[in-house]
């Protein structure tokens, strides 16, 4: 039989499943991917395949010495091109494709966000599914494992903004998994408020001003410990440096160590 060539929309949707699942843990056997081949009329294992091939396009698998398939299509690569860099884009243009949003978003994904107030009515569901999507993508990259901790229990981690969701353009950066770190509750809302941040060598860096918020031993336990170390770093889309200079620059007035 000749094979069934993959069209534009099935290879858009097959690099949003990518970005979401950790490259290890693409198989024919993996429930997501399951899904999605069942509404593409196609095999788990040529979706996998598919899949794999973005792989060699990848540069953050590349300086881990990690390759995907060689054998991908042209087509792989014009869309690997056009959407790689720009996530919010290829969430939409997958939204489009599909008629249920759960097969890119469980229910579970699109429920544990909350929009920041000022989202008017009408984007305040495509928002949504947005940051619902963010925040599986920032979490696969970093395998869902806190960045500063290596706590690793999904429900107690959140996709941090490295620039503010406000502040962040909402076309380019406000769903761009570079613009994203995964943090635990307690140092994503550090991170936020500025009492921590992260250089441009993925260093983190403590504010001394968290010293006079908390007793001793909580600062020693949950701060001061990891002042100098580097974060683990994700498995793909590495935190963005403009991003991380003006973080820098937003709290420069706190005293960091």
């Amino acid at each position: 039989m000749e094979r069934k060539k993959w069209t534009r929309e099935e290879t858009i949707l097959a690099l949003a499943l990518y970005c979401k699942i950790p490259f290890g843990r693409i198989s024919k056997s993996n429930p997501q991917i399951q899904k999605m081949a069942d509404l593409l009329g196609r095999n788990p294992s040529a979706l996998s395949m598919k899949m794999c091939n973005f792989g060699r396009f990848d540069p953050e698998l590349s300086s881990r010495g990690v390759k995907g398939l060689q054998h991908g299509s042209k087509l792989d690569q014009e869309v690997w091109e056009e959407f790689y860099q720009d996530m919010e884009r290829l969430y939409c243009e997958a939204e489009k494709v599909v008629a249920s949003n759960d097969i890119l978003l469980t229910a579970e994904e699109q429920t544990e966000l909350i929009i920041p107030e000022g989202v008017n009515v009408e984007t305040r569901g495509s928002s949504r599914r947005g940051q619902a999507f963010f925040r599986s993508t920032v979490l696969s990259a970093y395998n869902n494992t806190c960045c500063i901790t290596g706590i690793d229990i999904p429900r107690l981690l959140q996709a941090s903004h490295i620039k503010s969701w406000s502040a962040s353009d909402p076309t380019t950066e406000r769903n761009n998994p570079t613009n994203g770190l995964c943090l635990n509750y307690l140092h994503h809302r550090a991170f936020d408020e500025g009492y921590i941040t992260i250089d441009t060598d993925y260093r983190i860096v403590v504010s001394k001003e968290i010293k006079d918020r908390c007793t001793m031993q909580v600062y020693q336990d949950y701060f001061v410990k990891y002042d100098g170390k580097k974060i683990a770093l994700p498995q793909r889309f590495l935190p963005n440096k403009d991003m991380i200079r003006q973080h820098n620059m937003l709290y420069s007035f706190l005293p960091f160590s």
